[in-house]
């Protein structure tokens, strides 16, 4: 991995770029006018982060289009809360005003910014995620977005994001520390399913859930501990989910009660 910048960027860009990748312990290469394809083939076909001030793109090798943060998907589920619809992640955490949420698979991050939006500024989500340029780029990139109402972007800034294996993370953690906590593993089957998360299948840690792991996530989680997974899945029998089926959707939602 290296950074480099956008094409056209200014002096406070070429500054930021190059402290982002001292912080990184990565290279940091001129963009000098050329492509980000032409760079990675001088640099030996490395992955590539390219910094803007509005924007990072993550780019693999090859790939046709670079991954980056955006926040559709959560903007029109936020939206249809706000018309009074319900939000299945949302009833399946019991998630309300005031709540305390550990999201332990960020990913693109739509998950924690409905979670923010709805405990709102009295309520707290953490989100952790393993690998760290993707940690980096969604951190990045819900704290500088900007084309959106004031309540989401409010629900973005507010999410604390923490890079690092969230085994490990939950085993430092206080009993009954969050009401909810969360888990949205990257499978394979789920990833060929969703057009909407196959760009992140380079960048994924792709953790599965163990018993050591839901151990800990039941010991921190004060309500429910919370998991998405392709309807097929047999993790929700495995581990004791209680399943809310939906008919036309590839995924469920499963919840283990905490008394």
């Amino acid at each position: 991995m290296f950074v480099t910048t956008v094409g056209r960027a200014d002096k406070e860009t070429m500054i930021l770029a190059k402290k982002l990748a001292k912080e990184l312990h990565i290279p940091f290469i001129a963009r000098r006018k050329r492509s980000v394809r032409d760079i990675q083939a001088e640099q030996n076909e490395d992955e590539c982060l390219v910094f803007g001030k509005k924007r990072m793109e993550l780019y693999r090798y090859q790939e046709q289009e670079p991954f980056f943060f955006h926040p559709n998907l959560a903007m029109i589920r936020i939206k249809r809360i706000m018309r009074g619809e319900s939000d299945p992640f949302l009833i399946a955490g019991d998630i309300n005003e005031g709540n305390s949420v550990l999201d332990c698979t960020l990913g693109l991050g739509s998950d924690a910014i409905v979670a923010s939006f709805k405990v709102g500024e009295h309520g707290k989500v953490v989100a952790l995620e393993g690998n760290q340029y993707l940690a980096l780029l969604v951190d990045h990139g819900m704290k500088t977005w900007e084309d959106a109402e004031e309540t989401m972007i409010s629900a973005m800034r507010r999410i604390e994001v923490m890079q690092g294996d969230h085994y490990e993370i939950l085993k430092t953690l206080p009993d009954n520390h969050f009401d909810v906590v969360y888990f949205d593993p990257m499978f394979e089957e789920t990833i060929q399913e969703s057009n909407g998360i196959r760009g992140l299948t380079h960048f994924a840690e792709g953790k599965d859930l163990t018993v050591e792991i839901m151990k800990e996530a039941k010991r921190v989680a004060r309500k429910r501990v919370v998991l998405k997974d392709h309807f097929r899945s047999y993790r929700f029998e495995e581990f004791g989910f209680d399943v809310i089926k939906r008919k036309t959707s590839k995924f469920h939602f499963g919840f283990i009660s905490i008394q």
